[in-house]
């Protein structure tokens, strides 16, 4: 029979996974350790607890990208229901935004796992991507060039709070690769270095979405918040509308 950890309650007395809610954990613990907490399991120690609220950080806010339009077009036809218009947003941490550390902490994983070493596996890595004229995951900036500078700082983080240093190395090597096969210098981006700053603490790739989708959550309700006081819906829909012309169809 299926069973839950999660949360129990009484008339007087809510629990998360068995801990008081009332007693020990609000005013007791952070957003990030209860967040930890009841994804996880456990309290965060001091490097994971660092390590994940830099990346709560670092992914809150991208400016006017999909997941932010999106929001806030949703909300502006739609004002009644701010839920619907964060929901939306949501919807495009994806494979393309926001979402690409999971197949990058796939591919960081394959690399450590390899017997023939971390180079070998980087460049094995980077010469099918490029025969397949696939973008690498974790790789790349429209605009952050030739550096995207949330990297180095995020992995000076986690270099300072003493992780192993494995995904990261495989990181490096998977960088010097992709440059290798593209002939120029490609800028790990922050996903990337997401990517192998949560690995190096343990958490699965397939999880890794959701943290950025808890943190895309806190900016999408300032995109709302901004949408209510300065609306933008008219200045977007008229600038698509002027981007993407109508073309009426050839006559047979």
């Amino acid at each position: 029979m299926p069973t839950t950890a999660l949360c129990t309650y009484t008339n007087d007395a809510i629990y998360l996974r068995g801990r008081s809610l009332v007693d020990d954990l609000i005013g007791r613990m952070t957003f990030t350790d209860a967040l930890y907490f009841l994804i996880f399991g456990r309290e965060p120690k001091a490097a994971e607890r660092r390590i994940v609220d830099a990346v709560l950080v670092t992914l809150m806010e991208h400016g006017l990208t999909p997941s932010a339009i999106a929001a806030r077009m949703v909300y502006g036809s739609g004002p009644e229901a701010l839920q619907a218009g964060v929901a939306a947003g949501l919807l495009a941490v994806a494979s393309q935004f926001v979402g690409t550390m999971e197949p990058a902490a796939r591919n960081l994983a394959a690399i450590v796992a390899d017997p023939a070493g971390a180079d070998a596996a980087a460049k094995r890595l980077a010469d099918d991507y490029r025969a397949r004229r696939e973008a690498m995951p974790g790789f790349g900036h429209h605009l952050h060039k030739p550096d995207d500078p949330r990297t180095p700082r995020l992995i000076a983080i986690a270099e300072d709070a003493c992780v192993p240093g494995k995904h990261i190395a495989a990181l490096r090597a998977l960088s010097r690769e992709v440059d290798r096969a593209a002939g120029r210098h490609i800028t790990i981006n922050a996903t990337g270095a997401i990517a192998a700053v949560l690995s190096e603490i343990g958490i699965e790739p397939e999880i890794m979405r959701g943290l950025a989708v808890i943190s895309r959550a806190a900016g999408l309700v300032a995109h709302i918040r901004e949408e209510q006081r300065d609306p933008t819906l008219r200045a977007v829909w008229r600038a698509a509308e002027t981007a993407v012309p109508h073309e009426s169809p050839a006559k047979a």
